[in-house]
């Protein structure tokens, strides 16, 4: 039974969180305060957090980081943040995926189950006993376009020498970009085939997308890696 922390300074949303993942075969465990989600985290691990961002004692943000600092464990934020800097920042410290409040049970129990998934060998609340875990991705061989070197196997990446640093979620879209290098890739099968999710919105894709594209040094008005494909999707190619 895979166990999660649920962070949440409200009382009311933190026993309804509480039930709705418990009804979905989680065990729970809850913390009001940034602080006191470190001492839960520090003292007996646990497979995933939900994370609410307005918390008493520290920005929710902070708390992530300070999370990161100690530990792997993949995190879902929940946020009524919508602003695409914001999300970015958020990834960028350690997210590994997002809520925007408000939001239904079932989606968060959906967006926890990929997170589950995607990130770990703790088997979807749900699963049945003994079913296979879905990998994380499908291996893929290292690539060189023009001046950018992508190493699955190594999780690395280096743009003209520079180690790029990406999140787990960027480096994985990446890499799936530089397998099918001149390939469109719809947004669809990003989602399908990198975080598994075809149901989630393509928002999520456009997201790191304008992340990934920074730290690549361009932008989608003045792209050199990332060309969008107006209505059909993206490829990764080599600058001309």
């Amino acid at each position: 039974m895979p166990s999660v922390l649920v962070v949440e300074d409200d009382p009311s949303i933190r026993q309804s969180l509480i039930e709705v993942l418990a009804e979905h075969g989680y065990a729970v465990r809850s913390a009001g305060d940034g602080f006191g989600a470190l001492r839960e985290v520090t003292q007996s691990p646990v497979d995933a957090v939900v994370l609410d961002l307005g918390l008493p004692d520290l920005d929710g943000g902070d708390a992530l980081r300070m999370i990161r600092g100690i530990s792997s464990v993949p995190v879902l934020v929940a946020t009524a943040r919508d602003d695409e800097t914001e999300i970015i920042k958020l990834l960028n410290a350690g997210a590994d995926d997002y809520l925007v409040k408000p939001f239904s049970g079932g989606q968060l129990v959906a967006r926890l189950s990929a997170v589950l998934r995607r990130t770990s060998h703790v088997p979807p609340a749900g699963a049945p006993a003994g079913a296979p875990v879905t990998p994380a991705a499908e291996p893929l061989r290292p690539t060189t376009v023009g001046e950018l070197a992508v190493d699955p196997g190594a999780r690395t990446a280096y743009l003209a020498g520079r180690e790029l640093r990406l999140t787990r979620r960027e480096f994985d879209l990446l890499a799936f970009l530089a397998h099918h290098t001149g390939q469109v890739v719809s947004k669809r099968r990003l989602l399908t085939e990198v975080w598994r999710e075809p149901y989630v919105d393509d928002q999520t894709v456009d997201v790191h997308l304008s992340s990934l594209r920074r730290k690549l040094g361009e932008r989608a008005a003045a792209p050199r890696y990332l060309l969008t494909v107006r209505g059909v999707g993206i490829k990764l190619v080599a600058p001309r």
